[in-house]
């Protein structure tokens, strides 16, 4: 099952939840999902050096907000806010009738983001470098940024090689069938001279469930010394 199934979409509602947030009327629905797909087809077209991971969309209200993870958010907005702002008309083209908002959401770790991951090792591949090197760069990165396990998938005529193959490289541990497992996948498509190389690439970054009991943990204490602390002074006071 690990291998057949997006491990995002199989943990929708569980620990991930969608890139796409809106509830539509049957008749609205295809054209819904249509936009969507051009605004983001749009945004991957023209923002190719602002390293984009995913694009969220929600739609509240007659509003559209589209909200952009970037590793290079400065690219984005450019000097003075005219490119976000030609962005931001250019998106208002495609979803006609609607308020289009935009904001940009910095990754702070672009090592261990899976599809920056692909577009990285799919780069590379365009610039006719060894295939091993680059994944191999690229998984040392990942580790070093904390990443638990990493696997890579990459598909096609490597290296020139007149039949197609596929090359599998594993770091750690990448349990796919653990719905608790925080998976971030990616996919992405080198254009060789040779053909298409699709690349693959598997984040396994921890325990969501524990990181978020942990979280729960951390708020409880902090809150319950700001309440012990608040009885002392007012203790003090009264002395």
């Amino acid at each position: 099952m690990g291998q057949k199934v997006n491990p995002t979409s199989v943990r929708l509602g569980f620990i991930k939840d969608s890139t796409s947030r809106w509830f539509a009327r049957h008749a609205d629905f295809g054209l819904y999902l249509e936009e969507d797909y051009k605004i983001r087809k749009h945004i991957k077209n023209q923002l190719k050096a602002a390293a984009v991971s995913k694009v969220t969309i929600d739609r509240v209200a007659g509003k559209v907000k589209i909200r952009i993870h970037s590793a290079r958010p400065g690219v984005i907005i450019g000097r003075h806010g005219a490119d976000i702002e030609k962005l931001t008309n250019d998106l208002r083209d495609i979803v006609k009738d609607k308020e289009v908002v935009v904001d940009i959401e910095e990754v702070k770790s672009p090592s261990i983001e899976s599809q920056l991951i692909a577009e990285n090792i799919a780069f590379q591949l365009e610039k006719r470098v060894a295939f091993r090197r680059a994944i191999k760069r690229a998984m040392d990165q990942a580790v070093s940024s904390g990443a638990k396990g990493i696997k890579v998938c990459v598909a096609g005529r490597l290296g020139g090689a007149e039949i197609a193959r596929t090359q599998v490289y594993k770091w750690g541990s990448i349990p796919l069938q653990t719905f608790r497992a925080d998976i971030d996948y990616g996919f992405t498509e080198a254009h060789t001279r040779y053909g298409l190389i699709g690349v693959k690439v598997w984040v396994y970054k921890g325990d969501a469930l524990l990181e978020k009991l942990r979280e729960d943990r951390k708020k409880q204490e902090e809150a319950a010394q700001g309440k012990a602390e608040g009885k002392t002074e007012g203790s003090e006071a009264k002395a």
